[in-house]
This record gives structure tokens, sequence and C-alpha cells, in this order.
């Protein structure tokens, strides 16, 4: 006879332990455990059976894994962590006796522990800590931005942030790195990419903040230790790749927290001046020849691999490739493959351009820029600097202008209120015009942008794919640069029409290919429409658990069709391969696990939502042209109704 299993010792109730059993197991306070735990990476569970894990008790309690527990008990931390305890238990009765010269003496030696061994551990490979650096900075970024607090929000604290912050930035401008931006409520977003990975993150406005009391910031300066660590292992990384000096020196602590207060040097000892384009070309040069010299050696044994090859073929092989070689000669325009290293160096030199950078981060190489006062200096800086312009700003919003106010090389004044006095040829635009030429990747016309005028609609470059929203704005954009491309082409088509009627009879036939064309385009689009009715008609069949056959009889019946079907028109038939298809599709959902079957119902279920929520905002535009519809023909009418009447009253 086996033995006799107890409650409670087996199983679920076994696998879990509350919070007060594991703080009195790891014998620290709930405050350091909950610290502990966010260092960590360790969240309480939500168990299947409650009643199982609580042992027959309704009760609400917080559970974790067991095995997180004991995994937690070898940390070095939690031994600092227990010191820290026990010293601040003598500080505190120091000051309770009164004892005012050793209170402050042990607040001076209080111990305190690293988080380095932390960071390797979650963070295996430098891809990984990169593709975590979105909520690391944009927390940073608040915290440079918020006031002091008593306790928990130190300034030693806010000046790490705004250094840290900055730093990456800098790093970021240097490299031309930024891709995209966007102004919202919120804040300003920023997008880089940073070893193929996109991070974005947020940067408050800089306004004065109110902490609310409803936050627990002590939790929030938990978190706030482990991205400092992050960003600077992060930012070290970073710059010595580059062969650069970490940390970049201060030039002035009034603007250290700025882009212009940091001195870059190389471990050479060569200075680059963070505030000038030369920066961002002796980076990217020097990347460039490190990727070319990888190319080239790259063609050599490529060549050499093709020559041993080329020496190893038969006669038969050449004799093969001279008839190949007069059949091009015969044929105009010919395109022969360079087979030798020297010719398909060039080529792979435009693959290394392209591996260092695109040419978008000389966006504003051409432009001199001049900050009013008025402005979000910190950002537009940052934005005109990654993308090689110069900058330029009074003396009364900080240290380090590169440009005065009068410099005759101004280009653009950015301006931010109605009564600025012009001066020069120079153009004078609204900040918005910077960030729209980054986002569109192209410098936009300032028409529109100047003090004044309306600005056009600020779109968010982040969203907006064949699920979302996408705004009016943004097509009628599209359509208009699609415009231009259909005109180009259409240009080209002339000049190639042109040449075939000098040719001669090669028009006609030509003629004929494109009637051919153009009918089976309008095949394959009627084709395209029906396939896209009969994948929703499965979709929805799935979702209501039945085959397509069913489904499409169950809605017959009920007279409930998909499309209501015009006037006249016989309905759409299902063929043999459509039903074929759909069954087939039926099949192979019932041959799925439950868990991939749940993971695909899931997928559908935010995608329908996604739809919903986009359809929502398409309705509420239209409501709202609509509303502006009516308000202007009523405003025409009254137009209309008046002149009449001043008309009979000069009549009288």
């Amino acid at each position: 006879m086996g033995r006799i299993q107890k409650k409670g010792e087996k199983g679920a109730a076994n696998n879990f332990i509350s919070r007060n059993v594991a703080v009195r197991k790891l014998q620290i306070s709930l405050a350091q455990f909950r610290r502990l735990c966010i260092i960590k990476g360790i969240y309480p569970r939500e168990p299947r059976n409650k009643k199982k894990v609580n042992k027959g008790s309704t009760a609400p309690r917080t559970v974790y894994y067991k095995k997180d527990i004991q995994y937690l008990l070898h940390e070095p931390i939690l031994q600092k962590l227990r010191e820290i305890r026990a010293h601040q238990q003598k500080i505190n009765r120091a000051i309770g006796k009164e004892e005012w010269a050793v209170a402050k003496q042990l607040e001076e030696s209080k111990p305190e522990y690293r988080l380095d061994h932390i960071i390797r551990e979650r963070y295996p490979s430098f891809n990984m800590a990169v593709r975590d650096l979105d909520d690391a900075l944009s927390m940073l970024a608040l915290f440079a931005t918020l006031p002091t607090h008593s306790r928990v929000i130190k300034p030693s604290i806010i000046r790490k942030c705004a250094r840290l912050i900055s730093e990456f930035q800098h790093y970021v401008m240097i490299t031309g790195r930024l891709k995209k931006v966007f102004v919202s409520i919120k804040g300003i977003y920023y997008q880089a990419d940073i070893g193929g990975s996109d991070i974005t993150w947020i940067v408050p406005h800089p306004f004065s903040q109110d902490t609310p009391k409803d936050v627990d910031f002590r939790i929030m300066a938990t978190f706030l230790d482990l991205y400092e660590t992050l960003v600077g292992f992060v930012n070290y990384k970073l710059y010595s790749d580059l062969n650069l000096v970490y940390p970049p020196k201060v030039k002035d602590e009034e603007s250290s927290s700025g882009l212009a207060g940091f001195t870059v040097e190389t471990v050479e000892g060569k200075v680059l001046a963070g505030s000038d384009n030369a920066s961002a070309g002796a980076v990217n040069r020097k990347q460039r020849k490190e990727v070319e010299k990888r190319v080239k050696s790259i063609a050599d044994k490529i060549g050499e691999i093709s020559k041993k090859a080329a020496a190893e073929d038969g006669e038969d092989d050449e004799e093969e490739d001279e008839e190949e070689e007069d059949e091009d000669k015969d044929i105009p325009n010919a395109i022969v493959a360079p087979t030798d290293a020297s010719e398909m160096v060039p080529s792979l030199r435009d693959a290394a351009k392209i591996v260092t950078g695109s040419s978008s981060h000389k966006l504003f190489h051409s432009c001199v820029f001049y900050l009013s006062r008025e402005v979000p200096r910190h950002s537009l800086e940052f934005v005109i600097k990654a993308f090689g312009g110069k900058v330029g700003w009074p003396e009364t919003s900080g240290a380090g202008s590169a440009v005065a106010e009068d410099d005759a090389t101004i280009t653009h004044q950015i301006v931010d209120r109605p009564g600025a006095t012009k001066q020069g040829t120079r153009d004078y635009i609204q900040p918005q015009w910077v960030y729209d030429c980054v986002n569109a990747g192209k410098i936009l016309k300032t028409k529109g942008y100047h003090i004044g005028e309306t600005l056009p609609a600020h779109l968010s470059p982040f969203g907006g794919g064949k699920e979302g929203y996408v705004p009016a704005e943004a097509i009628s954009a599209l359509a208009v640069s699609k415009g231009i491309e259909a005109e180009e082409e259409e240009g080209d088509n002339v000049v190639g029409g042109i040449m075939a009627d000098e040719a001669g009879a090669e028009v006609t036939e030509g003629a004929d290919d494109d009637d051919d064309d153009v009918e089976d385009d309008g095949e394959e689009e009627i084709e395209s429409e029906e396939e896209e009715e009969v994948y929703k008609a499965e979709l929805e069949a799935e979702a209501a658990g039945l085959s397509y056959t069913e489904y499409m009889q169950k809605k017959a019946a009920e007279g409930k069709t998909t499309k209501k079907p015009a006037e006249g028109s016989k309905k759409r038939k299902i063929s043999a391969a459509e039903a074929q298809a759909a069954e087939e599709k039926a099949l192979a959902m019932t041959m799925m696990t439950k868990k991939d079957r749940n993971l695909y119902h899931k997928i559908e279920y935010g995608r329908k939502k996604k739809e919903e929520e986009a359809q929502k905002l398409l309705d509420r535009r239209i409501a709202h042209q609509k509303k502006e519809a009516a308000a202007k023909k009523g405003a025409s009418k009254e137009v209309t109704e008046k002149k009449p009447a001043a008309k009979k009253q000069k009549k009288i």
C-alpha cells in the first residue's frame, strides 16, 4: 500500500509561496523584498486554482513561485540589503539618543550595493540590452525634468539622469542614427536605429511639473537604479566601439545637461567638437573605411574562388562561354556581370555606404538655423545636429552657440511668436517645419510654415498600417507623391513611344500587347476582389466554428449575406475548388493543438478590434466633415438671403 499524501504537500499548494512567508524566509523587510524582486525581474503569479494554493481559503493573497524565492536566497544583493537594514537601525538608535555626531557619521558610511552583475545576468548579449532601452531612456528623461523631492528625488539623481540621457543623444547625434520625430501632448517621441534595432523613447516637454501624491516614487526609484546602470553600460559600449573616451568631458557645469556642454575625445587624444558636423563626418568616415576593408577582403576571396573554378573548367565550357559572349555582343546595351574582384569592389562600396548609414543624416547639411528664445532649444538642437545642420541661439538660452543672430550665413530662423523683427533674406518659420522635414526625409517647402500661417497637420510617423486608421491628410500626401511619380513615369513612356514611332512597325505590336495587359489586369482585379470576399467569409465561418459550406448555407437560409447584391444581379455561386479549400482549412484548424487554436483566435480577435477602432475613427471624421459642410451651407444661405434684402432697401 502506497504512502498517503497529505493535503498541501504536493501539487499547486507546494509550487507557490505567499509574500509574507517569502519575506520571513529571506529575513528582509517588505520594502527591501519589493526592491529585490524588481531588480531580479521576479513578479507575482496568478495560479489556475486559487483555492488549492490557499489550502481551501478564498481570501485574496499575493503568491510567487517557490523556485523564484529559492533563487533569491543565493543573491549577493540580499546580504547587502540586510546590512543596510541593520545600519539604518543603528542610525535610528543614535537619533533616539540625540547623538547627532554619531548619526551623521553613520549616515556618511552607509553601505551601498552595485547592480553590475544583475545587468550581465539579465542581458547576456549587447543586442538584448539595446532592445530594452525604450523604457530606460523614457524613465531617465522623465526624472531629468522632475523637481527635487525631500527623500526620493535628490538633486544628484536628477543631474545623473540628465547626463546619461544627454550622452546617449550625443552619440545618436554624431553618428546620424536618428530616424523619426513626433511632437505630442505627452512629450516628444524620438526613434533611432542602434545596431539594427529601432529604439523609441519619449522626452517630456521642458515645463515645470508637479509631482503627484498618488504615485509611489520609491518603486520608480528602484527601477531607476536598474535603468541608470543599464544605460551607463550601453553608453560605454557605444562610445568605445567608436574609439571615443567615455564619459565625455564636461565643458561647463551649467550647460552639462545640453549637447553643447560636452567635449568628445578619441582614445588617441584627438578632440571632436560635439557641436560641429566634423565629428559625424569623422565617425562615419572611420566606419566606412572599416566596412570597405572587410568588403575588399571578401571580394578578393570571391575573385580567387572564381579564377580557380574557371581554370578547372574544360574546353567545352570555354567554347560555350565564347558563344554566349558573341550573343551578348549582338544585343545592344547588354549587361555582363563582372568576374574580377577589382570590378566588384565599386558595387560593394555602395553596400558599405548603406551599412554605415544612409545620406538622410545630411538632410540639413546646407542649412544654418538660429533658434529664438521661445522655441524648445534642446529638442531642435538635437534634431538639427543629428541631420548635419548648424545651430545658433541667443546667449540668454545658454552657452555654446555656434552662430550669432546677425550672421549673414543663417538660412532659417525658428520663431514661435507673431511680432518677430525680420532681417536679411532668411526664412522665418515655425518649429514644426523641422520635424516634418525629418519625417518626410526631404526638405519641404516653407509655404504654410511661416509666422501667422495655419500649420498643416503634424502626422505621426509611427502608426498607420493596413488595419489601422490612416488620416485623410496622409492619404492626400501619399496621393500627391504617387502623382508626381506617375507623371515622371508617363514622361518616360512618352519618350519611349516617340522612339518606337521612329522605329516603325514595332508600335502597333506594342499597343496590342498593352491592350492585352490592360484586359488581364482587369480580370486580376475582379479575381482579387472575389478572393477577398471568400477570405472574409472563411474567417467568419472559423469564428462560428462551422465549415465554409455550412456557414454559407446557414447564411443564405437566414437571408444575411456579407454583401448585398445589386438589383438584377445574380448571386455568386461557390465553386467546387473554393468549397474544397474552405473544408481543407477547417480540417487544418481541427488538426491544431488547443494552444495554437487559442492563439490563432486571439490574433484574429486583436485584428478585428483594430479594424473596429479604425472604423470608429473614420466614422467620427466623416461625421465631423458633414457638420462642417452643413455649417458652410448655412453660412452661404444667410449670405444669399441678406443680398436681396439689401437691394430692396436701395430701391425704396
